[in-house]
C-alpha cells in the first residue's frame, strides 16, 4: 500500500484526540461506579465519633445526645450519687459490682466509677434486656435507692454506674462506649484520640 496523499501528522493527532476522549469517557464511567463502593455521607455520619460540651452541665443533670443510632447519656454525678455507689457495690445487690464483664466498658472506665472521671458518666441508654431505654432517675424512690435508671418495659434497673441490679431480666451493665476529654468541657463519644486518664 502506498503512503502517497496520506498526512501523518493528521493521522497522529486524531489517534491522540480519539485516545484522550476514549480515556476521559473511561474515567467518566469509572467514578460512580468506584464512588458506589464508599460509605455514603449518612452512613458516615452514623459511625462519625460525636463531640459533647459538658462546659454548662450541673451537678445531677444529664445530657443526651446519639452516636451510631443510640442515645448516649452524659450525668455529672453529685457527691450524693457517687457515695450511693460505694453503699450499692456488694453481690447481694449487683449482678456484677465490678464490672468484669469486659464488653460492657472500655479497659479505662473498668473501675468502681465505670468512668474516666468519676463525676461524670458516659452511657449508652439503652437497657442490656430489650434494648428499651430506662428513664433517668436522680432522686431516690422506693425502687431505687439511691437513685438510677430504671427501665419501665419490663422492671430492669441499674445504679448511677450503670450497674444492673440482682434478679431484675437485664442480663448485663449498661455499656460504656469508647470516649475521651479533648479538654476539661468537650468529650468525645467513639473516639479515643483525647485523654482517657
Amino acid at each position: 500500500m502506498s503512503k502517497d496523499g496520506v498526512n501523518t501528522s493528521r493521522r497522529t493527532f486524531l489517534i491522540g484526540l480519539t485516545s484522550a476522549v476514549g480515556a476521559v469517557g473511561a474515567v467518566g464511567v469509572a467514578v460512580p461506579f468506584v464512588k458506589s463502593w464508599l460509605p455514603s455521607a449518612r452512613a458516615e455520619n452514623a459511625g462519625a465519633p460525636v463531640q459533647i460540651d459538658i462546659s454548662k452541665l450541673e451537678e445531677g443533670q444529664r445530657v443526651v445526645r446519639e452516636w451510631r443510632g443510640q442515645p448516649v447519656w452524659v450525668v455529672r454525678r453529685s457527691k450524693d450519687m457517687l457515695e450511693g455507689l460505694d453503699k450499692l457495690a456488694t453481690e447481694e445487690v449487683l449482678s456484677d459490682p465490678e464490672s468484669s464483664n469486659t464488653n460492657q466498658q472500655p479497659d479505662y472506665a473498668q473501675n468502681p466509677y465505670r468512668s474516666i472521671k468519676p463525676e461524670v458518666l458516659v452511657l449508652i441508654g439503652t437497657c442490656t434486656h430489650l434494648g428499651c431505654s430506662p428513664t433517668y432517675t436522680p432522686q431516690p424512690t422506693v425502687q431505687l435507692e439511691f437513685g438510677g435508671f430504671f427501665c419501665p418495659c419490663h422492671g430492669s434497673m441499674f445504679d448511677f454506674a450503670g450497674r444492673v441490679y440482682r434478679s431484675v431480666p437485664a442480663p448485663t451493665n449498661l455499656v460504656v462506649p469508647p470516649h475521651s476529654y479533648l479538654s476539661d468541657a468537650v468529650i468525645i463519644i467513639g473516639s479515643e484520640e483525647g485523654e482517657t486518664a
